[in-house]
């Protein structure tokens, strides 16, 4: 952290200063992730493309307009993930706020099937700029702080998205405000988060292609030799690939300085990508690594699909041109209910590597329900309780299956294997949509589509329970052969 611009090396008896540096990124960052996510307009975002403002059919809305999002993410994502690294964070958030104020500007202004298009594409490449929202903190924070500016950075999202829902519903409900005006709002909201980001420090370092070269790493740290200033680690991780032993990965605690500066050494792109290529094939050989990270994968392409479409299916259950909707107030309970399920799964003790498939079947086949339960009732009461129970219990799955997935993995590594599985939900959800959604495909009306999610979650959910049960199985016979063998091997 020392090596931002500005900022010299203490002597060589001193200490970098690190204990303060990181409150200013990290505030300023939450208050980003905070009006970024303060968006009124959007629980009512179906109403407002279907109402005076816009005069869209619900044909062009959900099968023309809507797919459109799904295509730019996938196709954006992984050069985004590549240049948020080589970029080092700040530019692409500066490009996510930019692409927000465009977004919400068409929302207000743009006119037409093809203006509308060309707003989901812009939207899309908002989604898949997130990452260097959740990753850029790493760059500057010590290791001992991710878990704590991580929960900052989650919660600034979700509390900013919870006030922004509850002061759309208000807003309509109580003042009868336009959704044009809530969109007004939006748009402020979205332009403060602009100008907040460009007074976040720029990064002097990042996972794969900005990595700090230093010549004393701190005591904790093993060194076996030292030749020339250059420091040789006992650490196999910093000696995947060649060349890079001299480099640090993660910012040690408690370092001491004999340098003028930090330097930094910028890595071959061919190289990193045959990291990524190694790392790939390390992380996915593991049976428990690839059972969390198929359920992420599916089940995730199942809640985008839900998540884009469940305001279409509210405006078929009851039209919002000629009742009272709540929207707004469903999504900010679905979040707050959502956000204490999450906290309080951290103090569930369960042995997640024998029970984990299991559990995430029997919590899979909940999802399904819900979705077939909002899709035949057809009362709009009913359709928003269902939405909240598949809202809470993904978020709650999510989180489960990313503390899995993150704990035996660097800090490179899950930012991989994040990356990959978001892809493949991606690549998935795009296939659904193709056939499902999209004109050119089968075009189907709402209900139908529910339908089918309703019956893709129910088949995740056989599927994990199948291999649950053998899970299960399979670690019972183990331990009923080890006293066995302990009986037999003993004299």
């Amino acid at each position: 952290m020392e090596a931002r611009a500005g900022l010299r090396a203490p002597p060589a008896s001193g200490r970098a200063p690190r204990g303060r540096c990181w409150v200013l990124p990290t505030a300023l960052l939450c208050l980003y992730g905070f009006f970024a996510s303060l968006r009124p307009s959007e629980p009512f975002l179906t109403r407002y493309l279907l109402g005076p403002d816009k005069n869209l059919t619900e044909t062009q809305v959900f099968n023309e307009i809507y797919p459109v999002w799904t295509y730019s993410y996938l196709v954006l994502l992984f050069p985004v993930f590549l240049a948020t690294d080589y970029l080092r964070y700040k530019p692409v958030i500066l490009l996510q706020g930019l692409s927000l104020i465009v977004t919400w500007f068409m929302l207000l202004y743009a006119q037409g099937l093809l203006a509308i298009q060309f707003l989901e594409f812009f939207y899309g490449l908002v989604t898949a700029t997130e990452i260097a929202y959740y990753s850029y903190i790493y760059s500057i924070v010590d290791l001992n702080l991710y878990q704590k500016v991580t929960s900052y950075c989650r919660s600034a999202t979700l509390v900013g998205y919870t006030v922004g829902s509850i002061c759309g519903q208000v807003l309509v409900s109580v003042a009868s405000w336009s959704l044009f005006s809530l969109n007004v709002i939006s748009l402020t909201s979205v332009s403060v988060a602009f100008a907040t980001a460009w007074f976040l420090p720029m990064p002097q370092k990042s996972l794969f292609f900005h990595l700090v070269l230093r010549s004393q790493v701190s005591r904790e740290m093993k060194v076996l030799d030292c030749k020339n200033g250059a420091v040789i680690q006992d650490d196999a991780a910093l000696k995947r690939v060649p060349g890079w032993e001299d480099i640090e990965s993660k910012v040690p605690l408690n370092v001491e300085e004999h340098s003028a500066e930090p330097q930094e050494q910028k890595v071959d792109i061919s190289k990193v990508l045959k990291e990524l290529w190694r790392d790939f094939l390390h992380c996915y050989s593991s049976r428990p690594m690839l059972c969390w990270s198929v359920w992420w994968a599916f089940s995730t392409c199942g809640y985008f699909q839900v998540i884009n479409y469940t305001q279409g299916l509210w405006e078929m259950v009851l039209p919002s041109q000629s009742f009272e909707i709540y929207n707004g107030g469903v999504e900010a309970v679905s979040t707050l209910l959502g956000a204490v399920a999450v906290f309080a799964v951290g103090y569930v003790k369960v042995s997640w590597a024998i029970w984990g498939e299991v559990a995430l079947a029997l919590f899979s086949l909940i999802i399904a329900a819900a979705v077939y339960v909002m899709d035949t009732v057809r009362n709009i009461w009913v359709c928003y309780v269902s939405y909240v129970i598949f809202r809470i219990v993904y978020m709650l799955l999510i989180t489960i299956a990313t503390f899995q997935i993150a704990t035996n993995l660097s800090m490179e590594r899950y930012a991989l294997v994040f990356g990959i599985n978001t892809f493949i939900a991606l690549a998935l959800q795009t296939l659904l949509t193709l056939i499902v959604v999209d004109s050119s495909g089968l075009g189907l009306n709402i209900f139908t589509q529910f339908m089918i999610y309703a019956s893709y979650f129910a088949a995740i959910s056989l599927v994990f329970l199948v291999s649950g049960i053998h899970s299960v199985m399979k670690n019972y016979r183990r331990q009923e052969e080890m006293p066995s063998r302990s009986t037999a091997s003993t004299p």
